[in-house]
């Protein structure tokens, strides 16, 4: 088989899906709301970063799931089944078993500091120092990841046994797929089912060790749709039809839907966020189709720097709200703080400690000069 050339787009979705994860976790100390896991400000907070929070949910995850579907699809096909899951257990699962045990301790500290700068009270979950983690905090993502790379590697395997199963499966998507609108309405159908049957019309955060079902099967919907995207040979150059007006459409319904809540019942609620979903996936994949498929030495530093970065900047929009404990900025402001400062240091650390170093090597499989 031809070996794909580097796909530069979805290398920066993933990466910037990933990166996301700093703006949620830095707006989470400024959010209205009670939260039992995660320290709130009492004298800061802001309606539109519950907006922000919200907005970046709805799409972040899903998108994530989809492209990690379709670069392992893309591993399994091209470098053979073996290769395929060792290198998917060195770059998930050792970095998963490595990072949750030395932050564990760190992250508690944090959750400590923070909620006693605040004043306020933690469930016990968040704040007991103990030998093994009780949750897998935000590397929840990695631990579902595992999971999925296992059930599909699994279900590849007996698939290929059937070739003309497998190429009626292709067939069918690539149909639906030319039928935007329709394969919109198929999937957000499958989606809002799965929605139902875990009572949850949001995107499930699932932290603890034991696997939900319903939870895998949301998530499962979109790496599979990742992987029949690669072995359809779909051409991606087709997502860029009416990425604009997807996106579009998908952030006005989710704006009209968080201002005037109250007056939405609870199914329709679900229908819009299983559509709007998948308008965000297509439309938000077809964007950076677009704009980002040229290599850009920028982009790729970033792309290189990402994971690194989601897997050690939590302890620090933990931390840092502390540090303002007591300031008398807008929730804006100390949430700009929070990500900026997030950010430079989890860069600064990449620079130095990581890219040319083993670490480097660990995580992404390379280390620079």
């Amino acid at each position: 088989m031809i070996k794909t050339s580097r796909l530069h787009s979805l290398d920066s979705l993933r990466a910037i899906m990933m990166l996301l994860g700093l703006v949620l976790h830095s707006s989470e100390s400024y959010n209205i709301g009670d939260n039992d896991i995660w320290p709130r400000d009492p004298m800061s907070t802001h309606i539109f970063l519950n907006y922000l929070n919200s907005l970046i949910h709805v799409f972040r995850m899903p998108i994530f799931f989809m492209v990690a579907g379709f670069f392992a699809a893309l591993l399994f096909y091209e470098r053979g089944s073996q290769p395929m899951i060792t290198n998917r257990m060195k770059r998930i699962a050792m970095p998963f078993f490595v990072f949750l045990f030395v932050l564990h301790p760190i992250i508690i500290l944090a959750l400590k500091f923070t909620s006693v700068a605040f004043d306020v009270t933690l469930s016990e979950i968040a704040t007991k120092l103990t030998l093994l983690p009780l949750i897998t905090y935000h590397l929840w993502f990695l631990y579902y990841l595992i999971l999925l790379t296992l059930f599909t590697f699994g279900l590849a395997l007996l698939l290929k046994k059937t070739p003309g199963f497998r190429q009626k499966i292709n067939s069918t998507f690539r149909w639906l797929m030319d039928r935007k609108l329709l394969a919109i309405l198929c999937f957000g159908i499958a989606l809002f089912i799965v929605m139902l049957y875990i009572w949850d019309y949001g995107v499930p955060t699932p932290l603890s060790f034991v696997p939900d079902v319903g939870d895998f099967i949301f998530f499962l919907l979109f790496y599979l749709t990742g992987w029949v995207l690669y072995t359809s040979k779909y051409p991606l150059n087709s997502l860029m039809k009416n990425d604009w007006l997807l996106t579009t459409i998908a952030v006005t319904a989710f704006t009209i839907r968080f201002v005037w809540s109250s007056f939405i019942d609870d199914v329709s609620i679900g229908v819009i966020h299983a559509m709007i979903t998948w308008m965000f996936v297509f439309g938000i994949t077809g964007l950076f189709i677009r704009y980002a498929s040229h290599y850009s030495a920028r982009m790729r530093y970033i792309s290189d720097a990402s994971y690194w970065v989601f897997l050690v900047h939590l302890p620090l929009t933990v931390f840092i709200p502390g540090l303002m404990a007591g300031w008398v900025l807008s929730a804006i402001f100390k949430f700009l703080i929070t990500l900026t400062g997030t950010t430079a240091v989890c860069l600064i650390t990449y620079h130095y400690w990581v890219r040319s170093t083993g670490i480097g090597q660990f995580l992404n499989g390379r280390k620079y000069t």
